[in-house]
């Protein structure tokens, strides 16, 4: 009896804990002074405290982007104006590749405010704020609406009369949102007016979800991800011509003129620190130059984009032989002259010596690193540039402590040109990214994804007969054999080449997936012709899953509304429910939104996994319920929430109704499993991108379903 209770309790406990309504904003909202005359303009202040390790969606971003942009509802009344648009207070800005786009947030506290003009003495002022937090923690979005009741402000006569300007609605910038929603009495509209209007509606869901299906195929690059690389540029800029020789010469150097072993360490050690100091300041200076906002727009904007493209390519050709990136050789004769006055001084400047000299072979690695830290965050060049030159320095530094390993290195020679060669490959391979940034913002068609995996299976084809000795470049050594490494070397770029092929026919590619444009630009997908094909087959009435049970064809939202990877299913409640009672199945519901970033990660990291998708497939009916999509339904379907009395009107409204209402919770990714008594099977499964967890998940709904039928 008493481990009964334990357990109940427990349950009850996990219930709890999985079942919370979650409040992530605090909005508060007042007038900007405390009296104002008729006629004049005030403005009206939102302040919003956001919970630590939460960030709210801004105002000002492009509401096609993805993530719900933040707006104030006016209730309208004849006794004030709105003037202008809501405008948020100094919000912070980020580009964020899986939308592929900037967006604008805030963190800790916001501040929005409205200006409006007072008309009549007497004022009551009634809005709805409706926005989006989300967490990098956690991986949720809660979707917030406040309300407000204003009136605290002391009004009096104008000395003049009051001119009322005609409300008009802006339009000249599509990435601002409209903040002002009229509240009539009736609505008379004709049933060809209304046609149009869902017409359009739908229109601007299919080409939202495009927009979004862009966005999902990339992944954002972390900071460590981008450190080991630089810290790999730094190893291979040690194998380049300019560089490679000098490694001898600058260690007989100190062990020529130290008096002492330890004398020897001493200044290589301060050598070393200075090479890491000359880069690491290059980085800082680049950092404090752009700063987060400059570096944003350059990430963004298809005119640095270009830039970056062109430079890349520019250094690829340096690296081929057809020139060379020297910088004035004054300044490597000055640096060199002031290297001989010994001391720490002189090896300052012999460390400076050598960072001229080899930036014709750096120059290109460097530049690089710096471009691939425009990532709108300050410390990343610095530290960027701090990888780079660490293992860049290190060998330095060790081999004027252990002189002796000077015998074991290899000679210089036309190898060291090889490496030169290899490394533009390299750079001209990775400069289409920057173009396909800037094609896939601007819509240009340029680097679909066929034509990007084309691109690389040529540049990938020629380094292939580089190793093999059928192209030879104007500074390589004649050789008349292949030596095992460039054997070794073309057989790995073969392997790359045979991975690529398939993606010229759809392949997903998935460890490229954050650098080739997304699925969707693709236009020869056999996976998606072949399901069209089946569907073909069975009829143009009917969709079937991989058991063939029949879908109909005239799924609410279905025409706008779409599940990824192929599957099939419902995105209205009651559907989805009746579906999974007549084909006796356990009905997964999927919480979701289209301005869900971690929702996109769990189908794209987690749903493509074949064990989750054959589960998904076979063993259940799936549900996606959006809540914050913001088609209107006709009036005979709204509903008046049991949880704020408000009446939702909407598809998300009335999604995210469903949520709170029958599971007490309201953030998103949220997935839950029922029978066909609408009772819960086990306990939902929020975000976490380990696949297996959610094999687990399904398995035991599966479970729980058959122990109940």
């Amino acid at each position: 009896m008493k481990k009964n209770i334990l357990v109940v309790l427990l349950l009850f406990l996990g219930g709890f804990a999985q079942a919370q309504i979650l409040k992530k904003a605090k909005w508060q909202a007042e007038f900007s002074k405390p009296e104002a005359k008729v006629g004049e303009t005030v403005e009206i202040v939102f302040k919003v405290q956001i919970e630590k390790d939460w960030y709210l969606y801004s105002s000002d971003f492009d509401p096609e982007l993805g993530p719900i942009v933040t707006e104030v509802i006016f209730e309208k009344n004849p006794n004030f104006q709105l003037v202008g648009k809501l405008k948020p207070i100094n919000p912070k800005r980020k580009y964020d590749s899986l939308w592929s786009g900037e967006y604008t947030y805030f963190k800790q506290k916001a501040e929005f405010r409205q200006t409006i003009k007072i008309l009549k003495e007497k004022i009551q002022i009634k809005a709805t704020a409706r926005y989006q937090v989300c967490s990098d923690v956690t991986g949720q979005c809660v979707n917030g609406e406040d309300d407000f009741n204003l009136d605290k402000i002391k009004i009096m006569p104008s000395d003049k009369p009051v001119e009322i300007a005609e409300a008009k609605q802006e339009t000249e910038n599509p990435n601002e949102t409209t903040n002002f929603t009229e509240k009539t009495e009736t609505q008379n509209t004709t049933p060809d007016s209304s046609l149009a209007k869902n017409e359009t509606d739908t229109t601007k869901n299919i080409q939202k979800a495009d927009n979004q299906s862009i966005a999902y195929e990339k992944k954002p690059e972390s900071l460590t991800t981008f450190l080991i690389g630089a810290m790999l540029w730094g190893l291979a800029a040690l194998l380049t011509p300019c560089v490679f020789p000098m490694l001898p010469m600058t260690v007989s150097f100190f062990t020529s003129r130290s008096t002492s072993r330890k004398s020897a360490i001493i200044k290589a050690l301060f050598f070393g620190f200075s090479i890491v100091g000359i880069y690491t300041v290059l980085g800082t200076i680049v950092s404090l130059t752009m700063g987060a906002d400059f570096a944003n727009w350059l990430s963004t904007h298809w005119l640095p984009n270009t830039l970056f493209f062109a430079v890349f390519v520019i250094f690829a050709l340096s690296f081929f032989g057809m020139f060379e990136i020297v910088l004035p050789s004054k300044w490597a004769n000055k640096s060199d002259e002031m290297s001989e006055k010994g001391g720490f001084v002189g090896i300052f400047f012999m460390a400076f010596t050598l960072a001229i000299v080899s930036f014709s072979c750096t120059g290109p690695v460097v530049g690089s690193v710096l471009v691939a830290s425009a990532g709108g965050e300050f410390l990343k060049p610095i530290l960027g540039m701090l990888a780079f030159s660490v293992p860049f320095a290190l060998p330095f530094v060790l081999l004027a402590i252990f002189p002796s390993w000077l015998q074991n290195l290899p000679k210089s020679g036309g190898w060291l040109n090889s490496v030169k060669v290899v490394l533009g490959f390299v750079e001209l391979a990775f400069a289409f990214k920057f173009l396909s940034v800037a094609d896939q913002t601007y819509h240009w068609g340029l680097l679909d994804r066929h034509v990007y995996i084309a691109i690389w299976l040529a540049i990938s084809f020629c380094a292939f007969l580089y190793f093999l000795g059928f192209i030879r470049l104007p500074h390589d050594s004649p050789s008349d054999k292949v030596s095992v490494p460039r054997l070794l070397l073309a057989l790995l770029t073969l392997t790359f080449i045979i991975y690529l092929i398939p993606g010229m026919w759809g392949a997903p590619l998935k460890m490229l997936s954050g650098y080739l444009p997304p699925q969707s630009t693709h236009n020869f997908d056999i996976q998606q012709i072949i399901r069209q094909e089946v569907q073909n087959q069975v009829g143009s009435n009917v969709q079937t899953n991989s058991q063939n049970t029949v879908l109909p064809a005239n799924r609410k939202y279905a025409n706008f509304l779409s599940l990824p990877h192929g599957l099939q299913g419902y995105f209205d409640y009651k559907e989805g429910l009746e579906a999974a009672r007549k084909a006796g199945k356990p009905l997964f519901i999927d919480f979701t939104g289209h301005g869900c970033v971690n929702c996109r990660k769990m189908e794209e990291y987690v749903w493509v996994n074949p064990e989750v998708l054959k589960r998904l497939k076979e063993d259940f009916v799936i549900v996606s319920l959006y809540v914050d999509d913001k088609t209107e339904l006709p009036e005979n379907e709204w509903v008046v929430s049991g949880y704020d009395g408000k009446t939702k009107k909407t598809i998300g409204a009335i999604n995210a109704e469903i949520q709170i209402r029958k599971f007490q919770n309201n953030a998103q990714p949220y997935y839950c499993i029922l029978d066909t008594q609408e009772n819960l099977l086990v306990a939902p499964f929020d975000y976490d991108p380990d696949y297996t967890k959610f094999v687990e998940f399904l398995d035991k709904g599966k479970k729980a379903f058959g122990g109940n039928k």
